[in-house]
């Protein structure tokens, strides 16, 4: 295993003895979320993974070592520090060489998986399609990543921000089957539907789970994207995300804003327009991502015969 990969000795048993590993990633607590919030939603989501029967593994660059399974410290660090790099693939070999720390994204993340071995990943939302890509080429790093790492990726959709329909199409062009949990339409981040057909529906995380052994049994496909409706409860309306994201999108134009810097603003605007209620959004889509994601890593685990059925244990 390459010098700069640190994977956590708990990490490290879980695969070796076959269970269940739930991987998640750190550029939102770095980035996506205020302070002291982001720490606490981070160890929400960790505990949630646990209580599925999984175990979690956040992923983050500590003193220029990748690390798959950040301990309770390195979380905080991550979640407390200034500077923390925002790590996609192309970042991770310069934050590694100048010994920083760095907060992966879902591309960066996978990244990482592939070099660990984990296969079930846990998000907000994917990276995708920026609106007037067509003049920008803003694409997320996301997208390629997902179409080279087999993992299932667990996430309400895209960000409400981005360009859904050509994120989906991008997706299809790639060879990534988006599946929709218990659902027939793409999970709009904040909104239960975005009003878009997904290539596939699943209604257990042991359908999830032997599509995704089909998928790689034959190489047909190395990510999947598992869409999850967030929950009904705190998920907005459709048409009050379009409008507080139009009025985003203006304010980033007015400011020129480009690149990384733009996701977040994005998010915080609509935050302000929504009166938080985006917020608060997240973070219950997060965990129940985490829940279902937990589903589905005991599946998959399950599926490779390591499962005692008559004792439930491994």
């Amino acid at each position: 295993m390459a010098d700069g990969l640190v994977v956590s000795d708990d990490v490290r048993a879980a695969l070796a003895a076959g269970r269940p590993v739930v991987a998640l990633e750190s550029a939102l607590i770095a980035h996506g979320l205020p302070r002291p919030q982001n720490l606490e939603v981070a160890t929400l989501v960790e505990a949630t993974v646990r209580d599925g029967g999984a175990l979690p593994a956040t992923v983050g660059v500590i003193g220029g070592r990748l690390v798959v399974g950040l301990d309770a410290n390195q979380l905080e660090l991550i979640a407390c520090a200034e500077n923390v790099r925002k790590c996609s693939r192309r970042d991770l070999p310069v934050a590694i060489a100048n010994g920083e720390h760095g907060a992966t994204t879902v591309a960066g993340t996978l990244a990482a998986m592939g070099l660990a071995g984990l296969r079930v990943l846990a998000t907000g939302g994917i990276g995708g399609v920026h609106r007037g890509a067509e003049l920008s080429f803003d694409v997320s790093a996301d997208l390629v990543e997902l179409a080279r790492t087999r993992a299932i990726v667990v996430a309400a959709g895209a960000k409400a921000v981005l360009d859904l329909p050509r994120t989906l199409e991008l997706l299809e062009t790639l060879g990534v089957p988006v599946l929709g949990w218990r659902s027939d339409d793409f999970a709009a981040f904040y909104s239960g539907s975005s009003g878009l057909p997904v290539s596939s529906r699943v209604d257990s995380a042991a359908d999830a789970a032997r599509a995704a052994r089909a998928a790689w049994d034959l190489d047909l496909a190395k990510g999947l994207l598992l869409a999850v409706p967030p929950p009904p409860d705190s998920a907005l309306e459709r048409e009050e995300v379009e409008r507080a994201v139009a009025e985003a999108l203006a304010a980033a134009e007015g400011r020129g804003l480009r690149g990384p810097a733009l996701t977040p603003f994005l998010l915080d605007t609509v935050a302000s327009a929504t009166g938080g209620r985006s917020l608060q959004a997240n973070v219950d889509l997060l965990q129940n991502n985490a829940r279902v994601a937990a589903e589905v890593a005991f599946a998959l685990t399950r599926d490779e015969g390591r499962y005692d059925a008559a004792t439930t244990r491994w």
